[in-house]
């Protein structure tokens, strides 16, 4: 069974290698003034390839949720520590939504940037994200300090 399973995905990644190396090779055979100034052009030669790419990028999304799940599924232990952990990740989210802002976005010169108006829902998901950045990398660098001062602790 894993062998054939083996076999399976060898020929399904030659497959994706054949066709992204066609749609590829299809670009490079345009030219590039016209690639940029044509629609038409653009419609044939580049829309094929960034739907291939969109697509592959939903069934790697979807394979993994899927295999995550059945992992979990088969070790209650972990599914456990992941309802931990994605809890953990959930109360920083709303530690961080709570302390972005919605103040508005200005360009250099001081002039408030179309859609960047004080209150605007997106310029605060947009907080939030960089304070959520912010918060895992501290909580990361804590760790790495910590990881650090045990091992020379105990070396």
């Amino acid at each position: 069974m894993k062998d054939n399973l083996s076999k399976i995905l060898n020929i399904f990644i030659a497959l994706v290698a054949a066709i992204g190396a066609f749609l590829f090779i299809r670009i490079f055979m345009e030219d590039a003034d016209l690639i940029k100034t044509d629609p038409e052009v653009q419609q044939s030669v580049i829309s094929p390839i960034i739907t291939f790419s969109t697509w592959l990028l939903y069934i790697a999304i979807g394979v993994t949720v899927v295999l995550s799940f059945i992992g979990m599924v088969k070790n209650p232990e972990n599914l456990k520590k992941t309802g931990l952990g994605v809890l953990a990740l959930a109360v920083i989210l709303v530690l961080a939504y709570f302390t972005g802002d919605s103040l508005e976005v200005t360009d250099p010169q001081g002039k408030v940037l179309a859609g960047g108006e004080a209150g605007s829902s997106i310029n605060h998901w947009v907080s939030t994200g960089i304070w959520y950045s912010m918060f895992l990398g501290l909580i990361a660098g804590a760790f790495f300090v910590l990881d650090l001062a045990k091992g020379l602790i105990k070396s």
